[in-house]
């Protein structure tokens, strides 16, 4: 017989060191993170809404975490990052930046270079 899958004990979301350790492993285990306020699909303000929008807009699949659902990741998050705000991007396990940044980068090209160095999507023909 095979044994049933182990799952993993919640962390301790009062304790702040549990936190920043799930959030690293959410960080590291999914190519393109997007921490936001609200989903993808309903984002709850005007900055997630613009990075999703850039992300649909260079065509990238990604996962989202909505803080808003979780306090003690909206307030770790930010100390994760050494970043004030949200949203915020990773992509292969590094903080890329907030709305201001994903957005230049969006509009200089690097975004799209970024992603296609990291084989994330298709280099534009």
């Amino acid at each position: 017989r095979v044994p049933p899958p182990q799952r993993k004990a919640m962390p301790d979301m009062g304790n702040e060191d549990e936190v920043l350790a799930l959030i690293d492993e959410h960080v590291k285990s999914h190519p393109v993170l997007l921490y936001m306020k609200g989903t993808p699909s309903a984002p709850q303000c005007g900055f997630s809404q613009q990075v999703v929008r850039v992300m649909h807009s260079v065509g990238v699949d990604f996962s989202s975490i909505n803080v808003l659902e979780h306090q003690e990741i909206r307030e770790g998050i930010k100390k994760y990052s050494d970043w004030p705000t949200i949203p915020q991007l990773y992509v292969d396990g590094e903080f890329v930046g907030g709305c201001d940044i994903i957005t230049a980068e969006f509009q200089s090209g690097d975004l799209a270079k970024l992603l296609e160095e990291k084989g994330l999507i298709e280099a534009e023909k």
